[in-house]
């Protein structure tokens, strides 16, 4: 009501009940302009009927039943009237507005390469990875139980994580990987756990990482960095200082990495606890990424990575910052 009671004055005269609901319809509907003076309001009762209002200077009309029998004015014109007022400007021109019908593109499938590369990906995978592998350079052995290669204790924890399987299950794919010589020895599911967890890997995955985008460098040039937070399957106690007592809370890390924009490949990757700060990586990223070759001609982040000292790293290597 009080939006009724705003516009209830017009001028100096009091609007009389009709100008109230076009008011009210120019606000709330939309009206359609067909052919020069030719307008569709819809029906406030029915939303599936529209009335055909037609604007002559001297004898406007409308074909609802109230301008039919009273001859004069009806909501539906001065529906129009407001509408046509409201997008006028200053000057008095009017302005038009058209509907534009928005289509978006389809691009057909193509069903046989699809359905090849589906059927094709764990095997590919595999031979993609061996090969990747084979670039790890052994460390020697001085003391201890023979150990896995690095090529071998690699190869099992990355495909036990693109399986998506529990370990016991693993084991299938990896004695086929076996009979297929990706594997020197066939580790055990509980040995495939704990390479998971040793810190020592972490340079040689870092390393397979850059070198794996290596393919790409002649295709991409605009690169985007971020990062996102994930949660591991450990946890921490915590003192819940509103409830006293204790909880679980599951520990999660952070992965800061740059991509490329055009093929998504991803050039280099850091690893933090959760609460680290973006700002920090962002040097190491852009600095690694143009280090394996990659020629960069824009550099995207967010507002966590603006800095001075960002910004210098990014035209360095004569990118643009964004």
């Amino acid at each position: 009501m009080r939006e009724r009671s705003i516009f209830a004055q017009k001028g100096k005269h009091m609007m009389e009940p009709r100008e109230i609901k076009g008011l009210e319809i120019a606000a709330k509907s939309k009206l359609v302009r067909s052919n020069g003076n030719t307008w569709y309001v819809p029906s406030q009762s029915n939303k599936q009927e529209k009335y055909t209002v037609a604007l002559d200077d001297e004898n406007p009309h409308c074909t609802c039943p109230d301008y039919e029998i009273r001859n004069q004015k009806c909501k539906h014109i001065f529906a129009v009237e407001y509408t046509i007022e409201r997008e006028s400007t200053a000057d008095g021109q009017t302005l038009v507005t058209e509907t534009v019908k928005v289509t978006r593109k389809t691009y057909s499938q193509n069903w046989p390469a699809y359905n090849a590369a589906q059927t094709h990906e764990k095997s590919e995978l595999q031979a993609l990875l061996y090969e990747l592998c084979r670039s790890v350079p052994e460390p020697q052995q001085v003391f201890g139980r023979p150990r896995l290669s690095l090529a071998d204790i690699i190869f099992s924890a990355t495909f036990k994580v693109y399986s998506t399987v529990s370990g016991r299950r693993f084991m299938t794919d990896l004695r086929e990987a076996k009979a297929r010589r990706y594997l020197s020895k066939l580790p055990h599911y509980n040995s495939v756990f704990r390479y998971l967890e040793a810190e020592a890997l972490t340079p040689y995955l870092y390393q397979l990482i850059r070198a794996s985008s290596l393919p790409l460098k002649s295709i991409e040039s605009d690169f985007a960095v971020d990062s996102s937070g994930f949660s591991t399957g450990q946890f921490i106690r915590w003192l819940d200082v509103k409830y006293g007592k204790e909880e679980d809370q599951r520990m999660w890390l952070k992965v800061h990495l740059i991509c490329g924009v055009k093929t998504n490949v991803i050039t280099s990757v850091e690893i933090s606890d959760g609460y680290a700060n973006d700002y920090h990586y962002f040097k190491s990223l852009v600095n690694h990424t143009a280090e394996s070759g990659f020629k960069m001609s824009e550099v995207s982040a967010d507002k966590a990575y603006l800095g001075g000292e960002n910004l210098l790293t990014t035209l360095r290597h004569g990118a643009d910052a964004s």
